[in-house]
């Protein structure tokens, strides 16, 4: 059976971590203001807890979004989690703009994290996505995703062991264009 050559694949493995990166639609900054992320922080984790998926790190950003997160044993699969995540965001943002049925995100791309090293690299990836776009100088202080909550989380020790990984080095799809200043 051909697939379309285009459409990135999908795997789904329980109880496996999966890196997850989404756009939206032509790479628009419909997240460009400080409610908008805080509002799609808040559906990503409400989405994903609803499924029984255990987030890991997350980077919201004005046109896309990074996930690390672990899925359930049960066969809840990850097209299922980011179609209604992806659905209730999509409403939230077009009730914000006074834009009903605009179409908001365009695919996703996924990876299965099999190997502890992949993990950590892309663990501080996702942390470091702010940087990695010019948004802020210390990740930390980009409110809108994993960075502080992994800090001060996270016992010493590990979080030097993620931040001794590369981040700048690694192939991932994220392409997105650095975004503009967000409106408060």
């Amino acid at each position: 059976m051909n697939q379309w050559p285009h459409a990135p694949v999908h795997r789904f493995a329980p109880n496996t971590l999966h890196m997850i990166t989404a756009g939206t639609y032509l790479k628009r900054h419909y997240l460009n203001t400080a409610d908008k992320l805080e509002r799609m922080v808040e559906h990503l984790h409400g989405v994903f807890l609803r499924f029984g998926w255990e987030l890991r790190a997350w980077a919201v950003l004005s046109n896309h979004y990074h996930v690390i997160a672990r899925a359930p044993l049960q066969q809840v699969s990850l097209k299922t989690v980011l179609q209604r995540l992806h659905s209730i965001a999509a409403a939230d943002l077009n009730q914000a703009d006074a834009t009903p049925g605009r179409k908001v995100w365009y695919q996703y791309w996924d990876r299965c994290l099999t190997y502890e090293r992949s993990y950590l690299a892309r663990l501080n990836y996702v942390n470091q996505n702010a940087v990695k776009h010019g948004i802020v100088h210390c990740a930390t202080d980009y409110p809108y995703c994993s960075a502080g909550h992994f800090l001060q989380t996270a016992r010493p020790a590990f979080a030097a062991t993620v931040a001794s990984f590369k981040w700048d080095k690694l192939k991932e799809p994220d392409d997105f264009q650095p975004t503009a200043p967000i409106a408060h």
